[in-house]
């Protein structure tokens, strides 16, 4: 069908051409340097799209800039064209149509023999085929609890086990990203092992292809799609999850317990059910009485406490309730097409078992009312909200927006998550507060504080744990919170060894959250694994203002907090078969223990030094250690050039002054970087074979060996010792 391509337009932004002998046009843009933007449609409709205001606000929310900021220059070349953007060309076979591209003569990726196929019944799918080459090692779409690699795998956005997520790159230096909520099934070499397939259940097809390194193919993805919001200090400090605590004054007295032991919490979260919902004829929420009996005592009390409460919610309304009934005659909850009624959702554990009926979050109505009744939770003391909005919505079931199946189950979670965002976040400059979730659907990326998966108390869920991580991250998420075990699986395989390998694997991320099951306390251990969760957690909050500054960083350039090695070194084919090290921001380099004992492997990967932070010592790239090391300890190195900033001894997030964050800085030899820091204003320049540096005033400052410090005023110099 689609066989024959002649070229019908060119402009400095794109090229329009016709496919001969059918209805259909093919738009190539040059979205933004080394991406470039497929669009095939109807001729009719090339340069007649009237996008209805259901349609562009279906657009805005999976795209953050749908105008081209890049050019591209277009020639005739043998048998078709060749478009040429920066270091990148596009050659477009004519007839046969095909495409291949190019960094000057290195391939980067090429179609298969046919790239497109289209079926109009018995629903509009497309199909595109691109050919893999041997060397393709492929990442993202989402999370894997399995290898990161996810070739001769499948993966169905519409298929909830699979945790789907849109970005696809590979280590050869292309990314893809196809923009649609609707239905897509990828195939990534299991059926033929060459070739990368994606069923696209949609009447149009668009997709952009990302060109260069896969940090650069991140960041252009989220600058495309849109960046996530800051979560503020306090969300970095230490979390419990309630658990067993049923009300506020339990799950203050566990925060009081874990304090005595000298933890000290800064976000509490009440475990399910929803402690809120609507009152039963009135479109307010209120506070279950059982859980919080006086709001405006118990919030007084917890800011006392110096604790943040977070609560899970939904965009619910319980079934059988005269408000129920208002909202289903008004048509603002989602309708069942066969009977016109409210669909009616069987009780689950954050409904207390009771049956509810959904919002219709497509009616701007409906949305903007329970983002203000959200807002006023927040204003009476609420701190961060956990809403998980991925339901089994049936496809007899239509929005008032006109959407149903895939596309209202893909669209639901966003727009309930955007919802709340706007409610913690959106009154702020800037943008700052959590709305945590386990779901992932197009558009996480925005919101980022993803909850890690509930995996097993032992060592293959630590691993899978960090897997999640590391996955999501691959996918442009920059965010994932782990759990410190977890509180609904049995216990009796969390050893001392295992909690403590587990604290340590969880202070250098993102964060982490304690489990408030007895069995999952510090205090459920010997006075020796208390002290050194102790070491630990002194650790963290050490590292805070880093962590904040990568995520600070992540805002800018949508990378992530724990970044796998394939995404980091993705030229050295060794580093990605130790696909459970990680970098922790862009200066140090992470590899937990995940199996019992004290003796591990570790590789650097090439093309850097490494310096070991427990000893001092450097090593050369390339080479693989064997390492002993206590519980005490973590195999982490700093990359040479590189700068680590630690704030002072705290134990919570109060502690912290805002006018002074950092403690002291701990150099990876001669620093060429700026470092990464909260609120950074660190600037390393360097001239005649020193580095200067600005914004070290009061700091205590720890050269590596064969450096010597000199402070001029505000400024420092560092050179190498005579």
């Amino acid at each position: 069908m689609f066989n024959h391509l002649s070229l019908l337009t060119t402009k400095p932004a794109l090229a329009d051409f016709a496919f001969v002998e059918t209805d259909f046009a093919l738009r190539i843009e040059a979205h933004a340097p080394g991406v470039f933007r497929f669009r095939c449609m109807p001729l009719a409709r090339l340069d007649n799209e009237k996008l209805s205001a259901r349609a562009k606000a279906l657009g805005d929310m999976l795209l953050a800039r749908h105008e081209a900021v890049s050019e591209f220059q277009l020639e005739a070349a043998d048998s078709g064209w060749r478009i040429e953007q920066g270091e990148v060309a596009l050659h477009i076979q004519s007839n046969p149509w095909r495409f291949e591209v190019r960094r000057g003569e290195q391939l980067l990726l090429s179609s298969a023999a046919q790239p497109l196929t289209f079926v109009q019944e018995p629903s509009p799918c497309w199909q595109l085929d691109l050919a893999l080459a041997e060397e393709d090692a492929l990442y993202g779409l989402g999370e894997t609890l399995g290898e990161l690699d996810r070739r001769e795998e499948t993966v169905d956005s519409d298929r909830p086990e699979d945790r789907s997520l849109p970005l696809l790159w590979s280590t050869q230096g292309w990314g893809l990203y196809i923009n649609t909520f609707e239905r897509v099934e990828h195939d990534l070499g299991q059926h033929d092992l060459d070739a990368y397939r994606a069923r696209v259940h949609a009447a149009d097809l668009d997709f952009f292809l990302f060109l260069g390194d896969p940090s650069e193919i991140i960041n252009q993805y989220s600058a495309l799609t849109g960046r996530a919001g800051q979560p503020g200090v306090t969300p970095m400090g230490l979390w419990l999850d309630g658990a067993q605590a049923r009300d506020v004054t339990s799950l203050r007295e566990l925060a009081s317990q874990c304090r005595e032991q000298g933890i000290a919490l800064d976000v509490a979260v009440l475990p399910p059910p929803e402690p809120y919902d609507f009152q039963q004829d009135k479109p307010t929420l209120e506070w279950d009485a059982a859980r919080m009996a006086d709001p405006r005592e118990s919030f007084s009390a917890l800011q006392n406490d110096q604790l943040q409460l977070a609560a899970w919610t939904r965009p619910c309304v319980l079934a059988g309730t005269s408000l129920f009934e208002e909202w289903e005659d008004r048509g603002w909850l989602l309708i069942n097409d066969d009977d016109g009624c409210a669909h009616v959702f069987p009780g689950d554990e954050l409904s207390g078992g009771r049956d509810y009926g959904l919002l219709d979050l497509t009616h701007k109505d409906v949305f903007r009312m329970w983002a203000e009744r959200q807002r006023q939770m927040v204003d009476d003391g609420l701190g961060a909200v956990l809403c998980n909005a991925r339901f089994e919505i049936p496809d007899a079931i239509t929005s008032r927006g006109g959407e149903s199946g895939a596309l209202l189950r893909a669209i639901y979670p966003v727009l309930a998550r955007q919802a709340l965002f706007d409610a913690v976040a959106g009154h702020k400059t800037p943008q700052e507060g959590v709305v945590a979730s386990r779901d992932l659907s197009p558009s996480s990326q925005r919101f980022a504080w993803q909850l890690g998966p509930q995996v097993d108390n032992t060592w293959a869920g630590l691993t899978q744990s960090l897997k999640s991580a590391l996955a999501t991250g691959n996918s442009g998420v920059p965010i994932q919170i782990h759990g410190w075990g977890n509180a609904a699986a049995p216990t009796d395989a969390m050893t001392p060894e295992l909690y403590l390998r587990w604290l340590a694997m969880s202070v250098f991320s993102a964060n982490f959250s304690l489990q408030g099951v007895p069995a999952l306390r510090p205090d459920a251990f010997d006075q020796e694994t208390q002290a050194l969760v102790a070491h630990w957690l002194e650790w963290r909050f050490r590292l805070v203002p880093y962590v904040l500054g990568i995520i600070e960083d992540a805002v800018r350039t949508g990378l992530p907090v724990q970044r796998s090695m394939a995404q980091s070194f993705p030229a050295d084919a060794q580093a990605r078969l130790w696909d459970t090290q990680y970098l922790l921001g862009p200066a140090l380099l992470v590899a937990p223990v995940l199996q019992p004992g004290q003796d591990i492997e570790v590789y650097l990967p090439a093309g850097d030094a490494w310096w070991d932070l427990s000893t001092g010592w450097r090593y050369e790239g390339g080479t693989t250690l064997k390492m002993t090391v206590g519980l005490d300890r973590l195999p982490v190195f700093g990359r040479e050039g590189h700068m680590l900033c630690l704030g002072p001894v705290v134990k919570h997030t109060s502690e912290f002054n805002s006018a002074r964050l950092l403690d002291e800085v701990w150099m990876f030899g001669m620093p060429e970087h700026s470092p990464v820091v909260m609120r950074n204003k660190i600037r390393v320049m360097q001239m005649q074979g020193s580095s200067y540096i600005k914004g070290l005033e009061g700091l205590k400052i720890l050269p590596s060996e064969g450096l010597e410090v000199k402070r001029r005023g505000a400024e420092v110099r560092i050179s190498r010792a005579r």
